[in-house]
């Protein structure tokens, strides 16, 4: 069978006509505790380096961790919502490997009794169908440091004349999830990578355990890919694609490693089991270092922590707290607003939903803020290079606006000038409208006079009018709008115009 090859890259289409892949993912996930997982320093991004570290987090001598009940109160919650079974006793384990960013050198983790196992989650894929995913586990532990590499080119290690460390970050409470190996993906193997990922960014968001910003590293995805030929009894080897920052870049990964363990593969090589690294660049992988088996890791149980022992009462009263599954919400919600599946793809691609819903929640209609939050506002967050929801403006305030605007005390012109000056930090809707005078002109004899003035000063478009071209209007009511710096509401305006001239 002959193949299709590109440099180091075999056709997508022949990879999936000769091998199957077989997928395996792990996402690391930051919890929004208030603290860290094993002592009380505090849990927040973007602080000065090393500021947010205490003797037990730095591993002085004598310092002892204790576990953080929030922190497992959410791996609770999270393997309930992934419908695991919770293990009603387990206990923390010594992970040992060469950690440079761990002040510890090792790291503290769920080993062989992690606090959920055997789960699944259903995703819906692009053309509506759904795959679900078989969760092996998900077990707590803490977050490394942050390093960073001054003197290269690409900001990683190689070629690096230095290298930074910043603390703040070990011992941030960490649940990893791991799936069970998928298989029988065929050719959608990057596309269910993808939808898996981003099917389980929504539902941590909705149970409020993490901010899930890939982009801060508070969640992060390991992909795990390897082929084999069609018909073969054993899986192939795999890599470890780590620290995949963004959903796209899952697809795109999966599909690279597809393309490039495939040529390997077709030229009689053997696949190196190996940790790779993203290139968001070119999205291509590069090769990091030889992958590491559990035996290399040396766990052994964490000696200063007592087990993991929930309660059966205390893990059902959780179970009480779990919100409506997010894709369930969306059905509901579309069906709610009567939504198309184009108008709730747009939606859900700008980011919008929440903002909507909340924006809807203070008495206004979906169209009207859907309106506002998918068009006017995505435009401002993409011009100042933000999230949708990063914007300095509120589902509470935009609403102020729509009402507003329902009252006729706003063009929708004049509308928008109030938002940019809520954008700009110049106050709430109703401060912004009285600084900048914008409320609409509602005195019909202040409007009469502006509309005596168009008419005198355009006699020949007033003839026409009186003649019965009410079209010809659109000239007055366009100079009084001038006339009145946009203040007047037009339809007002083009009334008492056809009044005057008889119309």
């Amino acid at each position: 069978m002959t193949s299709a090859i590109s440099g180091d890259l075999m056709d997508f289409d022949d990879v999936v006509a000769r091998f199957d892949p077989v997928l395996g993912m792990e996402v690391h996930v930051e919890l929004n505790t208030a603290t860290k997982m094993f002592c009380g320093c505090a849990n927040e991004f973007g602080a000065e380096p090393n500021s947010q570290v205490c003797p037990v987090c730095m591993a002085l001598p004598g310092s002892l961790p204790v576990v953080n009940e929030a922190a497992v109160e959410s791996a609770i919650r999270i393997g309930l919502a992934l419908n695991c079974t919770i293990t009603p006793w387990g206990r923390f384990a010594r992970k040992n490997y060469f950690y440079p960013d761990q002040p510890k050198n090792y790291q503290i983790s769920q080993y062989d009794e992690p606090i959920a196992t055997e789960g699944y989650l259903d995703v819906v894929l692009d053309d509506g169908s759904t795959f679900r995913v078989e969760i092996e586990r998900a077990h707590m532990e803490e977050d490394t440091g942050k390093l960073t590499h001054v003197g290269g080119a690409t900001g990683r290690i190689h070629g690096a004349s230095h290298s930074l460390i910043d603390y703040n970050r070990a011992g941030v409470p960490l649940v990893e999830i791991v799936t069970k190996t998928i298989e029988h993906t065929g050719d959608r193997a990057p596309e269910i990578a993808r939808a898996y990922v981003t099917a389980l960014r929504d539902l941590l968001k909705a149970l409020d355990v993490s901010d899930v910003r890939m982009d801060h590293g508070s969640m992060r995805c390991d992909a795990n890919v390897s082929l084999m030929e069609k018909g073969a009894p054993e899986f192939g080897t795999r890599t470890e694609t780590k620290n995949v920052n963004s959903l796209k870049s899952v697809e795109v990964a999966v599909r690279y490693e597809m393309r490039r363990q495939a040529v390997v593969l077709a030229e009689g090589g053997e696949v190196t089991q190996e940790t790779r690294h993203f290139q968001e660049v070119d999205g291509s992988t590069r090769q990091g270092r030889k992958k590491e088996t559990a035996e290399d890791y040396r766990y052994f149980p964490e000696p200063d922590l007592e087990p993991v022992a929930p309660d059966a009462a205390w893990v059902e009263e959780l179970r009480k707290t779990l919100p409506e599954l997010p894709w369930i919400r969306r059905a509901r919600i579309q069906q709610d607003w009567q939504l198309s599946d184009e108008e709730m793809r747009d939606l859900i691609n700008a980011g919008a939903m929440d903002l909507v819903a909340a924006t809807v929640e203070q008495g206004v209609s979906a169209d009207a803020a859907r309106s506002w939050w998918v068009s006017y506002l995505s435009q401002q967050a993409k011009v100042r290079e933000v999230e949708l929801a990063d914007l300095p403006i509120t589902p509470t305030e935009v609403a102020a606006v729509v009402k507003l605007v329902d009252e006729g005390k706003l063009t929708n012109k004049m509308a928008r000038q109030v938002v940019d000056g809520v954008l700009a930090g110049e106050g709430d809707p109703a401060k912004v409208m009285a600084d900048r005078g914008l409320e609409v002109v509602r005195d019909d004899s202040a409007l009469q006079s502006a509309i005596d003035a168009a008419l005198a000063a355009n006699p020949d478009i007033a003839d026409k009018i009186r003649d019965g071209k009410v079209q010809a209007a659109g000239k007055i009511v366009g100079d009084v709008m001038k006339a009145t710096r946009g203040q007047a509401d037009p339809a007002r305006v083009k009334e008492l115009v056809l009044a005057a001239c008889g119309q």
